[in-house]
């Protein structure tokens, strides 16, 4: 898999598909992928290597004894399904997980490199509104980073 970037719109049909965009439909292998709830009001989308490197790690990581690694597995592992990507380029959206992201029509697609976020599109308006000067405050500790 090489590198997913780019922020795309896109719309939920009726039957709560959403069609992946071409470009990054033309980065994915396969077309087999797990869909989980994410960290915040979106879903994760990730091929299959990277997700089992990922639950891999969150299980290796954790304590079955312990309350916040439970809620972590249960938030992130439990709700994560197989979706397959279509002739058309479209995945079917889990009805479970379109009501855990608010997901109505209009939605916002993001390649973040090792994954895919989607996003209801007014969501995410008032994710990024409400999350700016904690933006501005983490750009300002990568100040020392150079390329």
């Amino acid at each position: 898999m090489n590198l997913l970037t780019g922020e795309f719109r896109n719309t939920l049909d009726e039957k709560g598909r959403i069609s992946l965009p071409a470009k990054l439909r033309g980065e994915l292998c396969g077309s087999e992928f797990v869909l989980t709830q994410g960290v915040d009001a979106c879903l994760w989308l990730f091929a299959p290597e990277q997700w089992n490197a990922l639950s891999k790690k969150l299980i290796e990581s954790t304590s079955l004894f312990a309350a916040r690694a439970r809620l972590v597995q249960r938030r992130i592992l439990a709700p994560a399904q197989e979706v397959e990507v279509d002739k058309l380029g479209r995945i079917a959206i889990p009805q479970s997980l379109r009501e855990f992201a608010g997901l109505s029509k209009d939605c916002v697609i993001l390649g973040i490199t090792k994954y895919i976020e989607i996003w209801d599109a007014e969501a995410y308006k008032k994710y990024l509104e409400a999350n700016e000067s904690e933006f501005l405050a983490a750009a300002e500790e990568l100040g020392g980073l150079t390329l």
